[in-house]
């Protein structure tokens, strides 16, 4: 793959991070992101941000114009073609100079002024892994978005002493911090595709080495989706609910979707279920039930697989 020289910054040959923060995006612009980061610090952070293969010459433009006078230390990778999750993170790594990594997603606004200087302090304590958690308290309220954000609300943004009762199963790249000589030991598995599960089945494969710690350092999920993405999702993830399957059956036999999808795998027309799930999924009800009918819809598929 043909790659441009990086862009870096002024403050980039200068900066000696000890906190490697790693951004990767694709057809959408970190830019809100970026103008949220800032640390008391600067030398002791970098930001690499990966543009996997966007092809948007925009939205380059205004991410070069931000770094260019950014006091912390940038460097833009620009891919000519798509690779992915899990390699672009992976590429991210190899760009890094610092002892730790925090992983964020573009799409992801910190929830307070003081967050990369909290993820400092703790990169200094060197822990194998944290996870920061996510909220929505910044996220958009569009009715469009009602059921996307139903579901979040009530699996994903937990405190840290909720997701410390399953703590590899909590593990998100949306907010991430990894120590360096860990990542180099379990990267990300290159053959995950599309969407879904990479970021926790790498969390099974650490957790089992080095154990999973959570903090409340909370960034917002922004990018919200619509019920039909989220359906669109679920049907890219299934094959990677099976790869983790296949890898972590004990682990993964313990969770609700898996359990759920066993179930429904020993029902008659099944495909009825699924298609008459997405159908009512999609309809003008009231959120609570269009967010049952999704997950009931994305076990249908995992039924598939299981």
């Amino acid at each position: 793959m043909s790659m441009p020289s990086p862009f870096r910054n002024a403050a980039f040959e200068l900066a000696r991070p000890d906190l490697s923060v790693l951004i990767p995006f694709y057809r959408e612009s970190p830019l809100d992101l970026l103008k949220t980061l800032s640390s008391r610090d600067p030398h002791a952070i970098e930001i690499i941000l990966l543009d996997d293969g966007s092809g948007r010459p925009d939205i380059t433009a205004e991410v070069t114009a931000f770094i260019q006078t950014s006091p912390l230390a940038c460097e833009l990778i620009t891919l000519t073609e798509n690779e992915g999750r899990s390699r672009g993170r992976n590429r991210l790594t190899t760009a890094a100079r610092g002892e730790t990594f925090l992983f964020l997603d573009s799409d992801m606004l910190p929830d307070d002024a003081g967050f990369l200087d909290r993820w400092l302090s703790v990169a200094h304590e060197k822990p194998a892994v944290v996870f920061g958690g996510f909220s929505l308290l910044q996220a958009p309220r569009d009715a469009k978005f009602a059921v996307h954000r139903r579901m979040a609300g009530h699996g994903d943004c937990l405190p840290a002493s909720e997701r410390l009762k399953q703590p590899e199963k909590y593990v998100f790249t949306s907010n991430l911090l990894v120590r360096r000589d860990v990542f180099d030991f379990e990267g990300f598995d290159p053959n995950f595709t599309g969407w879904g599960w990479e970021d926790v089945e790498w969390a099974m494969r650490v957790a089992a080495r080095y154990g999973v710690g959570h903090i409340d350092n909370t960034a917002t999920h922004m990018g919200l989706d619509t019920a039909e993405t989220l359906a669109r999702k679920y049907e890219q993830s299934a094959a990677n609910f099976a790869r983790v399957i296949a890898k972590h059956p004990d682990v993964v036999s313990q969770y609700p979707s898996y359990k759920v999808a066993r179930l429904l795998k020993k029902l008659p027309l099944r495909s009825l279920l699924r298609t008459t799930a997405r159908s009512l999924a999609m309809m003008p009800l009231p959120a609570a039930m269009r967010a049952r009918l999704l997950r009931l819809y994305r076990a249908a598929l995992y039924a598939e697989v299981v």
